[in-house]
């Protein structure tokens, strides 16, 4: 609308010095520039009153178009930056009501599978990367995320740092995952830290920064393909219950809090298999060590966690006996 008005303001000049003067067409182009940019030039040929008066009008068009168009400008500039500052605040009001969430910093070909499918299963999801083309895919998603430096105090504080349930360090270089590692730890001593290593002299690294566990994606990739061909039922059974995509065939691993009904039971009275109709693969110590396929008499203790597999909704009913003194029905 601006541009067309000023067209107009244009033509305007021209019909005044080729019209009303009589001049030509260059010099009329000249004289309505120099009216319309207010330059101060003198004008080409003498006016007549008719010509001034016309050129006074041409000025007032000029500067009020001109004044028009800089505003208009200026409203989508400040409404843009407004908009987007509003964004920000709001989004961050999300970010300050987590509880309990994971911090993914970095959302490249590690860290954006990683975001989707803890998202996917239901948790909350600050994601921290700086990248311009990052933030524009961000913006499309569903995810939370901050737009800065995951090597910053200040910028992990805001993700919630002191908040969350882990964090995990997929940037593309490994001294910054070293750096991220070392400032949650610092920060946050009891914090679980899963760091990305894209050479494996810096697994050696990332640990001695604190890093509870350190993963190499290429290992880990040529592990599976290794594993697709030697056992490619097994590695489709895990994969069917890890990703949760098929109700009737999950796995999940429950922790035994201290005022679970299930603490001091063995597997035969917890009642787990015929109660629930699932099945209790290992059981870990909270010193870390593993119990595979427990028998019988395999006693239930605290902060034990169960690797479960089952149907979903049974897992949830055995999740509220794990995390709460409920105590089981007689049938």
């Amino acid at each position: 609308m601006g541009g067309g008005a000023l067209i107009l303001v244009f033509a305007y000049g021209m019909f005044i010095y080729m019209g009303l003067e009589g001049w030509g067409a260059l010099d009329s182009f000249y004289q309505t520039v120099i009216t319309l940019s207010t330059v101060g030039f003198e004008e080409v040929y003498d006016l007549s009153p008719q010509a001034k008066f016309h050129t006074s009008m041409l000025i007032l068009a000029g500067v009020g178009s001109f004044a028009y168009i800089v505003g208009s400008f200026t409203q989508i500039l400040v409404e843009g930056q407004l908009r987007s500052l509003w964004e920000k605040r709001r989004m961050q009001r999300f970010i300050d009501a987590l509880e309990d969430h994971f911090i993914v910093c970095g959302y490249g070909r590690i860290g954006s599978v990683v975001a989707k499918e803890l998202h996917r299963e239901g948790y909350g999801v600050v994601v921290i990367d700086n990248a311009p083309e990052v933030l524009d895919e961000l913006e499309q998603s569903d995810l939370l995320f901050i737009a800065g430096d995951a090597t910053s105090d200040q910028i992990l504080l805001r993700a919630g740092l002191k908040r969350a349930r882990a964090i995990i360090a997929a940037l593309d270089a490994d001294a910054e995952n070293v750096y991220v590692t070392l400032t949650s730890k610092q920060m946050v001593p009891k914090l679980l830290v899963i760091a990305r290593a894209a050479n494996e002299q810096s697994i050696q690294k990332l640990e001695y920064a604190g890093a509870d566990r350190v993963l190499t994606p290429h290992v880990l990739g040529g592990m599976r393909m290794a594993q697709l061909v030697l056992r490619p039922t097994v590695t489709d059974f895990l994969d069917l219950a890890m990703q949760g995509k098929h109700i009737d065939l999950q796995m999940e691993e429950l922790e035994i809090s201290p005022g679970s009904w299930l603490v001091g039971k063995d597997m035969l009275h917890s009642e787990i298999r015929p109660r629930f109709n699932l099945i209790v693969i290992a059981i870990q110590k909270p010193d870390g060590s593993m119990i595979f396929n427990p028998q019988s008499d395999t006693v239930i203790e605290v902060r034990d966690t169960l690797v479960v597999v089952g149907n979903r909704n049974d897992l949830d009913a055995l999740e509220e006996i794990t995390t709460a003194s409920h105590t089981l029905d007689a049938s």
